[in-house]
C-alpha cells in the first residue's frame, strides 16, 4: 500500500471526519468552571472510545482536577508522544457569539468553509487532525504508523496545574524520542511551520512602601517620599534609548540566532508595518540593532503589565500614597531561566531604593524557554513532508508566546518537542466566534499522515 492510497482515504472520508470533530465539539469542556467538570469527564471519555476503535489501549487518568488521556500503540520503530488537550475556553461573552458555541456548524466564507464552536481550533479540532491521520493510515494498512503514545490534556486552559505531578509520576510510560504538539499555527495561512524556539516566562507582582499612611500633599508634600515616584522613576529606566534591558546580567544567557534561520526568518514575506498597523502601531519597539521577526521569536523582553498606587477616582484627592505596585513580566530565551532572572530584578530594584522605602513581593512565576535541536534528522523528514503536502517550503519559526508543555517535555522527560500546527491567525480563539478552516483540517490531517510516514517508522 502505498502513501498516496492513505491520502486518498483521507480526501474521501473528510464528511466522516468533520462529522466526528463536530460531536466532540459538542461537549462544553470548559476547564476553568467547575460547573463543566462533568462535561470535561465526558469528552475525556470520548476520545479514549475513539482511540480503542482505532487499535489504541486508552484509559481515562484520574488527577486532582481534569482527567488525561494517555492511549498508547506499540511496535518497532522510533517512539512518538502525541501531545494535545481537549479542555477549551470560556465563552463569555455569550451575546458577542453569531451562534451557540457548543452548536457547531460549518459556513461558508469569503475564504472559503469554516468549522464554527469553542474549541474548533484551540485545541479539538487541532488533536483531532492527528487522530484522524492514525484512523486513515490504519484503515488502509490495517495497523497504526508505528510506534506511538497520545498524551490528551484537560486543564491547559486552566494553567495545567495537574501537569507536572502526573508527568513526573509517570515518567517511565510517558518518555519517547520525539514529542509532538499541534497547539500552533500555520504561518500566514498558507506555509506551514514548525516552531523551534518558545519564549519563557516570568513575572512578579512588587509593591514599594513609605509612609506608615497615606499623607496630606499640603502637610507632607516636598518633605514625605512620594512611593509613586520612586517607582516610576526606576521603572523607567527598565530600558535604554536602544530598546535593550538594563538589569544587570540580563543578557548572558542569550543566544545568538544561528545564521542561517536568522536567513530563513529574513526570506518570509513578514510585513512589519501592517503588523503593528492593525493594531494602531507604527515603529517597532524592541532593541533597534534586531529586527521585527527577531525581537518577536528570538530575543527577551521586559515589559511592564500594570502600575497603581494613590487615589484613582473622580476628581482629585491630594496624597502622598503610603505605597505604589506594580506588576512586571518577562519574556525569556535561550538559556535565560526565570530562578537568575527575577533575583537579578529584584536586586536591581533594591539598589535604587532610597531611604524610607521598602519592598515586598509576591511570590513569582516563571518557566524557561525552550529551544528545539532542529539537528534531529526527523526535524528535516518533517520539514520536507510538510513542503510536499503544502506545495511551499515549511519553515522554522519561532514563537512569542510560551508553551510550557515543550519545555516540560525537555526538562522532565528528556526529549525535544516539535510543533507543528495549522491554526490560521484570524481563528479567534480564545474569543467570541472562534472557528478552524475546513481546509486547515483537511490539509493537517495529510499532512500529519505524511510526516507519520516519514519519521515514525
Amino acid at each position: 500500500m502505498t502513501l498516496q492510497a492513505v491520502l486518498n482515504r483521507v480526501d474521501e472520508t473528510l464528511p466522516q471526519a468533520l462529522d466526528r470533530l463536530v460531536d466532540l465539539l459538542r461537549i462544553p469542556s470548559i476547564s476553568t468552571d467547575p460547573a463543566f467538570k462533568p462535561d470535561c469527564a465526558v469528552a475525556a471519555d470520548w476520545l479514549v472510545k475513539e482511540l480503542e476503535s482505532l487499535g489504541f489501549t486508552a484509559s481515562v487518568r484520574p488527577t486532582p482536577g481534569h482527567p488525561m488521556v494517555v492511549a498508547r500503540h506499540e511496535a518497532p520503530g522510533r517512539h512518538i508522544l502525541f501531545y494535545g488537550h481537549y479542555d477549551v475556553q470560556p465563552v463569555d461573552p455569550l451575546a458577542l457569539w453569531d451562534r451557540d458555541p457548543f452548536d457547531p456548524a460549518i459556513e461558508e466564507t469569503a475564504k472559503g468553509a469554516v468549522i464554527r464552536a469553542r474549541g474548533a481550533s484551540d485545541d479539538k479540532g487541532q488533536l483531532m487532525t492527528f487522530i484522524e491521520a492514525c484512523r486513515a493510515y490504519k484503515e488502509i494498512h490495517g495497523t497504526l504508523p508505528g510506534n506511538l503514545t497520545i498524551f490528551l490534556e484537560g486543564e491547559e486552559e486552566s494553567g495545567s496545574p495537574s501537569l507536572i505531578p502526573f508527568m513526573e509520576s509517570n515518567r517511565e510510560e510517558l518518555s519517547a524520542n520525539l514529542a509532538l504538539i499541534c497547539d500552533t499555527g500555520l504561518f500566514a495561512d498558507t506555509q506551514p511551520a514548525i516552531e523551534m524556539m518558545l519564549r519563557g516566562l516570568a513575572k512578579v507582582e512588587f509593591t514599594i512602601k513609605a509612609a506608615t499612611k497615606d499623607l496630606h500633599s499640603g502637610m507632607y508634600g516636598g518633605a514625605g517620599m512620594n512611593p509613586i515616584r520612586v517607582l516610576t522613576r526606576i521603572l523607567g529606566g527598565l530600558h535604554d534609548d536602544q530598546g535593550r534591558v538594563t538589569v544587570p546580567g540580563f543578557y548572558d544567557d542569550v543566544d545568538e540566532l544561528p545564521d542561517a534561520v536568522r536567513a530563513q526568518w529574513q526570506s518570509l514575506p513578514f510585513d512589519a508595518g501592517k503588523f503593528l498597523g492593525d493594531v494602531g502601531l507604527s515603529v517597532p519597539a524592541g532593541e533597534v540593532d534586531r529586527t521585527p521577526l527577531e525581537q518577536l521569536w528570538s530575543r527577551p523582553t521586559a515589559e511592564i503589565n500594570g502600575i497603581w498606587g494613590g487615589y484613582t477616582g473622580a476628581g482629585f484627592k491630594t496624597v502622598l500614597p503610603a505605597e505604589a505596585s506594580a506588576k512586571v513580566s518577562f519574556r525569556l530565551v535561550s538559556r535565560q531561566a526565570p530562578d537568575k532572572i527575577l533575583p537579578a530584578f529584584k536586586a536591581w530594584i533594591e539598589a535604587q531604593l532610597p531611604a524610607d522605602c521598602s519592598l515586598e513581593w509576591k511570590e513569582p512565576i516563571g518557566s524557561p524557554a525552550s529551544v528545539m535541536e532542529i539537528t534531529d534528522p526527523a526535524f528535516e523528514a518533517a520539514r520536507a513532508a510538510l513542503s510536499d503536502e503544502w506545495g511551499v517550503p515549511a519553515v522554522y519559526t519561532g514563537c512569542g508566546g510560551s508553551i510550557p508543555i515543550a519545555g516540560y517535555f525537555k526538562t522532565i522527560l528528556g526529549m525535544d518537542a516539535m510543533l507543528i500546527g495549522f491554526a490560521c491567525d484570524d481563528d479567534q480563539i480564545h474569543s467570541p466566534n472562534e472557528k478552524y478552516d475546513v481546509k486547515s483540517f483537511h490539509k493537517g490531517i495529510r499532512s500529519w499522515v505524511r510526516v507519520l510516514d516519514r519519521i515514525a517508522k
